[in-house]
């Protein structure tokens, strides 16, 4: 069987704010293409996309959904031309709440390219924001939709000019509304210089292509004038023809020069619409097929060949040795384990063998599938520039790389934001502790920012998450998926600890009781990590044998063990810097353990001399309230040690932007309604960790020492 030619393959992500409407456009488009034959509403919790229970309870999106469809381009009319061509769409419909941003980071990390969404009437968001610089960090092709245009307030050019200035990316209108709110009944394309009026009865799937209305040809003209400068700027051929006879550049030729401008990520073309009344998602799927990449114009995935370190790079060819990134792993109650990849090259075959290259095994790939939500179509095999699903897997984490048994390779991973909230959980009856504990488990394989540990004084179970949101909907899905009722306790912040000074150390450890005994002898500095360094940073300066060679891995892994405790009130230390220096050893009573302990005794004495600190987690939080409001609330943040970092004004209301500490700001949300009566708005999200005040740290100590309590 032939490859599918990739150039009509997009593999494409809606991301947003919450509530801009993403999961209701990705229900349109699997209407429009044939997927789904009833419109599936959010409002009534019958979406496709939204397949947990808990999702269509609180009408919010909580795990990022996979779908595959296809789209018939070119279209005349709403009837395909004679060269139109099915374009095959792998879609990946994600949360917008902040809790979940792990669910875009990952989906980005795969994904060609990004249609994004903003509300007409909200403009950007603080979610939208967080997103756009996630999909900046993946370099991400990108078009905006905005959505809800039929919205009382609704305002294109507006959220156009926010895109620009906010988000510091030059979004260029493609389209102008005909009419608003109410009156929202049709676009007109800047490129073709023509309007375009859907027919409501058929829910926006037909439509009529008619001269543009005299009381719109003024901003046309304008409109479109800046988009051919904007392409002409871009390609230097078309700004020749511009300056001789705008009217000569061609139809053909600025779609051309748009795609190449969007690919590059030098505009952002944005388009309208109202995926709730069914207008403007079929001309944003053409949108897609005409200016988004496909896997082809990636070019290549460059990832390191772990046997001989060098970098190779696989291209988006079925000749290729195969290539995938693990990008989610989910548990489905009837087929298992499901792991969720991209396929960069090469072929993969159900029933054939692939290698696991962070666990360097052997995995046999028992079935594949297509996604389409929670549902897989079993597929006999998946190729280059795919999106699929796989059982079979033994064991399989979230960014881990596949390839072909002989040609290994490893693509870059993922990384993820720690834990910064954390609640003691312990099952309601005894019989359920095994139960819990398996239940635990698969949920932290499903998502890399959830962690459980237990806490060595109090023998607790503490499962750690993003937020209090985050938590909740892990507590209950303990108890629908895996029927596990727990007692759950005050949630309580995710500290770590640090090292602010720098000391030298010499720490001898010694056993010697009748036969072979305990030797090591090892002195090091201890001090804060250099800049930008995370975890340990190792430095072995020892010259001459002091101490061998094989001992010397020991050292450093005693002294990485010891770094999850830290000396003050038992929290992990994130990063520092250890310099060993000398030592000595016993020809007969030296051994690994020895030098590994000595390490771990030394870190406990050195650190109590190395100003040692307590880290908090500090919250970035904007809130959107009405003006009369606005002291209350500012006075209220600066109760919780928040520190402004700035006013505006955003769609009639003010926008308070500040950091908080975390601790301060359990139960905000209900603070912030009775301030505001119910008017005022907040988000929030983990921006970075900050030395606690002294009278914060003797708490946080006191509180370590005394234990936690359920």
């Amino acid at each position: 069987m032939a490859q599918r030619d990739l150039k009509y393959t997009r593999n494409i992500g809606i991301a947003a704010h919450i509530d801009a409407g993403k999961t209701t456009t990705t229900e349109r488009i699997l209407f429009y293409t044939g997927r789904t034959h009833k419109l599936g509403e959010v409002h009534d919790g019958a979406s496709t996309m939204d397949w947990m229970e808990q999702e269509a309870e609180r009408g919010i999106t909580i795990t990022s959904a996979a779908t595959t469809c296809t789209w018939v381009f070119p279209k005349e009319n709403g009837k395909p031309t004679a060269d139109a061509k099915d374009y095959h769409f792998n879609i990946i419909d994600t949360p917008g709440h902040v809790d979940f941003t792990v669910e875009v980071n990952r989906s980005l990390r795969v994904l060609d390219g990004l249609v994004f969404l903003f509300s007409a009437v909200d403009g950007v968001e603080p979610q939208s924001e967080t997103n756009w610089r996630l999909a900046d960090n993946y370099k991400v092709p990108r078009l905006g939709f905005v959505n809800k245009m039929d919205r009382q307030g609704a305002d294109f050019l507006k959220v156009c000019t926010q895109v620009r200035e906010m988000l510091g990316s030059n979004a260029v209108p493609i389209v102008i509304n005909i009419g608003d709110e109410d009156d929202f009944k049709g676009v007109v394309d800047l490129v073709k210089n023509r309007a375009i009026i859907w027919h409501d009865e058929t829910q926006g799937a037909t439509f009529d292509e008619v001269e543009i209305p005299e009381e719109l040809k003024e901003i046309s003209h304008e409109l479109r004038g800046k988009l051919i400068e904007s392409v002409a700027e871009y390609d230097e051929s078309l700004l020749e023809k511009y300056f001789d006879d705008e009217n000569s550049i061609t139809e053909e030729e600025v779609h051309k020069a748009l795609r190449a401008a969007t690919l590059d990520m030098s505009i952002i073309p944005m388009v309208c619409g109202s995926a709730f009344k069914n207008k403007g998602v079929q001309f944003m799927l053409d949108c897609v097929c005409r200016y988004l990449p496909s896997p082809l114009d990636i070019e290549g995935v460059e990832g390191v060949n772990p046997n001989t370190e060098e970098v190779e790079v696989r291209r988006p060819s079925v000749d290729e040795p195969f290539s995938a990134l693990a990008f989610k792993i989910a548990t489905d109650p009837f087929v298992g384990r499901l792991a969720f990849f991209r396929a960069y090259s090469g072929r993969l075959d159900a029933g054939s063998y692939v290698l696991n290259n962070r666990s360097n095994n052997k995995e046999r790939i028992s079935r594949i599938y297509q996604m389409h939500s929670n549902k897989q179509e079993p597929v006999d095999f998946i190729e280059a520039g795919d999106i699929g699903a796989a059982v079979g897997f033994k064991d399989i984490k979230t960014g881990d790389t596949l390839s072909d048994l002989e040609h290994p390779i490893v693509l870059e991973s993922m990384d993820f934001p720690d834990p910064v909230i954390g609640i003691a959980v312990e099952p309601k009856s005894k019989a359920d502790m095994d139960k819990l504990g398996m239940a635990l488990s698969k949920l932290a394989e499903e998502d890399p920012t959830f962690v459980v540990k237990t806490d060595e004084a109090s023998g607790q179970t503490i499962i750690s998450g993003m937020g209090e949101l985050h938590l909740d909907i892990i507590v209950d899905r303990l108890r629908r998926e895996f029927k596990v009722d727990v007692n759950q306790g005050q949630p309580q912040v995710e500290y770590k600890e640090a090292i602010l000074g720098s000391t030298d150390h010499r720490e001898t450890y010694k056993k010697q009781s009748g036969g072979r005994g305990k030797f090591a002898d090892i002195v090091f500095t201890l001090e804060p990590a250099d800049e930008g360094e995370t975890g340990l940073q190792f430095i072995n300066l020892i010259k001459g044998g002091n101490i061998p060679k094989e001992f010397i891995p020991s050292i450093e892994k005693g002294f990485k063990e010891a770094m999850k405790n830290g000396p003050l009130a038992g929290y992990e230390v994130e990063s520092m810097k250890v310099t060993l220096k000398d030592g000595s050893f016993h020809p007969v009573d030296s051994d690994q353990l020895s030098f590994e302990l000595a390490a771990k005794l030394g870190f406990r004495n050195a650190a109590k001399k190395a100003k040692p600190t307590i880290m908090e987690p500090i919250m970035k939080l904007e809130v959107l309230t009405p003006e009369e409001n606005m002291g209350d609330i500012v006075g209220d943040l600066n109760k919780r040690r928040g520190v402004p970092s700035g006013m505006g004004d955003r769609n009639n209301a003010k926008v308070i932007k500040g950091l908080v500490p975390l601790s301060e700001m359990f139960g905000y949300v209900t603070s912030l309604r009775t301030l505001s009566s119910g008017r005022a708005t907040s988000t929030m999200e983990f921006e970075k960790y900050e030395p606690a005040p002294q009278s914060v740290a003797e708490e946080v100590i006191a509180k370590a020492k005394g234990g936690n309590e359920v």
